[in-house]
């Protein structure tokens, strides 16, 4: 079985940071990518000192801090023509509007914008700047200037700032830019890349009235996981997801539905020019012929109730004529797994399944896996659902491959 891939693992990033009170969220961010692996390289402007000192940074990452353009490594190569032609990316956060206009004309009168120029990595912009100053016909024009150049922008956040004014202007959050810098890593390198996939996760309300509902207790940690691991991997996907506490994977985009039918609907629109499909969701097999329109009240003479149940269609075996699709399955048994997971796999037209025991896997933090195709059966130790979406998901790709080989793809 292949490995997992952690895609920011051994990775050169240059990080630059800007001056902007926002600065301090990027420590946590390069913590953070440190911790994942990655080589984190900081170039600190001098008004981004002002806020951060380098201290912070190198304590991080490990790493000397960059902050002048003339002082050269112990090595004697030419700093910043080594930093961008050896990074596999650049992430500048905060970006603020002084910087950007600056790279948008060119200058290169600093380390941070002549390590900008020297390179042919991807790079990441986050900016972070007073609503009014984002919303500046001038700054729009050089942040779309900086699109037409092959850049990729965040979108700012929209809240609270540090001047008590409220509007789109925030730094995202730590998580959101790993995450966008992960897909962007993806995109450039992962085996996935130039791939659509769907991951369906959490589970379905089939409801009985406005307030009371049919459903399961998954939590939709699974397919979360899936959908982020399969991001990294380069592929554009879609979550489909029931309710759950979860926030989504940044850089995925999410569809939110509650019933099976909804989900249905989703997975059926969204699977058309997909290459793969993995359905990991809880969808209720039943659901009640009619919801009530206003809410059931017991009386005192109320014994019990019935409700009459009609069967969901089974979305995934609905997908059994689409041989373009490459199709995942997933079967939570409380016994007979094997069996059970086997007969599924051959009746729904899968190219894989996925068993797993419903009473020690649903709503638990950790998993136990048996993957079982047409070629045989492996089961999985039991791991954190993180760790075991990034090793199902390197057998996916490791079949998925192989099939595309044997079609002569």
């Amino acid at each position: 079985m292949a490995h997992p891939t952690n895609i920011l693992s051994g990775k050169q990033i240059v990080l630059g940071v800007c001056g902007s009170i926002a600065a301090y969220k990027v420590a946590q961010l390069a913590r953070d990518l440190t911790l994942a692996g990655a080589q984190v390289d900081v170039i600190l402007t001098a008004a981004a000192a002002r806020f951060v000192g380098p201290a912070t940074f190198q304590a991080l990452t490990g790493r000397p801090v960059l902050d002048d353009l003339w002082e050269l490594p112990e090595d004697g190569v030419v700093g910043h023509i080594t930093l961008g032609s050896q990074a596999d990316a650049l992430l500048i956060a905060p970006a603020t509007a002084h910087t950007i206009a600056r790279i948008a004309a060119g200058f290169s009168d600093d380390l941070l914008t002549t390590t900008l120029l020297a390179t042919r990595a991807p790079v990441l912009l986050a900016p972070a700047m007073n609503p009014l100053m984002y919303e500046h016909p001038a700054t729009q024009a050089n942040l779309a200037l900086l699109r037409t150049r092959g850049y990729h922008l965040l979108e700012p956040g929209v809240g609270r700032m540090a001047e008590h004014v409220s509007g789109k202007g925030r730094l995202p959050e730590p998580a959101t830019i790993e995450g966008e810098l992960r897909a962007l890593l993806g995109r450039t390198t992962g085996p996935l890349r130039g791939r659509r996939l769907v991951v369906t996760a959490g589970p379905t309300r089939e409801p009985i009235d406005p307030v009371r509902y049919v459903g399961n207790r998954s939590s939709g940690q699974m397919g979360y996981a899936i959908a982020a691991q399969a991001r990294d991997l380069g592929a554009a996907v879609t979550l489909i997801s029931g309710p759950t506490a979860l926030t989504p994977p940044a850089a995925v985009d999410l569809i939110a539905v509650e019933t099976a039918l909804q989900m249905q609907e989703a997975v059926e629109h969204a699977s058309v020019g997909a290459d793969m499909l993995i359905m990991n969701a809880a969808v209720a097999d039943f659901r009640p012929a009619t919801a009530a329109e206003q809410k059931l009240k017991k009386t005192p003479t109320t014994h019990g109730m019935t409700l009459e149940m009609v069967t969901n269609p089974d979305i995934i075996a609905g997908l059994a004529h689409r041989h373009d699709l490459f199709k995942v399955g997933f079967a939570a048994e409380t016994d007979d797994l094997l069996a059970n997971a086997q007969s599924k796999l051959l009746r729904k037209g899968l190219d894989m399944i996925v068993a797993n025991d419903a009473v020690t896997s649903i709503s638990q933090p950790a998993i136990t896996l048996t993957i079982i195709d047409r070629e045989g059966v492996v089961t999985l130790d039991r791991h954190p659902k993180t760790e075991a979406a990034a090793i199902l998901m390197a057998a996916i790709v490791e079949r998925f491959q192989r099939r595309l080989a044997q079609q002569g793809q």
